[in-house]
């Protein structure tokens, strides 16, 4: 993504659909289409949603250049955040919840950014499996 596409002006408050007023420090980076926050809770340092403007709820409601953005958005925000922490992410979980069968408790779609790093977790195997005890473990 050039450098144009985005801007990185921390300097006022954004209101995101669902998510409402969001502070200026937790802002990233933000384009027409979507803007990147800092989780509010984070499950790690760095923990990143990646959130439309526009009010949706699920992925399908997201039109194509929205869908084409959401990747690119994944793509710098990973870069970021391997430039910006120490240590750097060995890994990251990327991923949503999209619909309230799937966890989601947010009514916005977000898409969310997770670094991760070796020993945060006894066994990261499994990864999202985890959300079904029972069909976790599968090795």
């Amino acid at each position: 993504m050039s450098k144009s596409s985005h801007n990185l002006d921390r300097g006022s408050d954004l209101n995101l659909p669902a998510f409402g007023l969001i502070e200026p420090e937790r802002v990233l980076a933000s384009d027409d289409l979507f803007a990147v926050v800092s989780d509010k809770f984070p499950i790690s340092p760095g923990h990143t949603l990646i959130i439309p403007r526009r009010p949706r709820t699920r992925f399908q409601e997201l039109n194509a250049a929205e869908k084409s953005r959401l990747l690119e958005w994944v793509e710098w925000t990973q870069e970021r955040l391997q430039q910006s922490l120490s240590p750097a992410p060995e890994a990251f979980n990327l991923g949503v919840n999209d619909g309230k069968a799937a966890g989601q408790t947010m009514p916005q779609f977000h898409f969310y950014v997770i670094p991760r790093h070796t020993g945060d977790v006894a066994d990261p195997r499994g990864g999202v499996r985890w959300v079904i005890p029972a069909k976790a473990k599968y090795w």
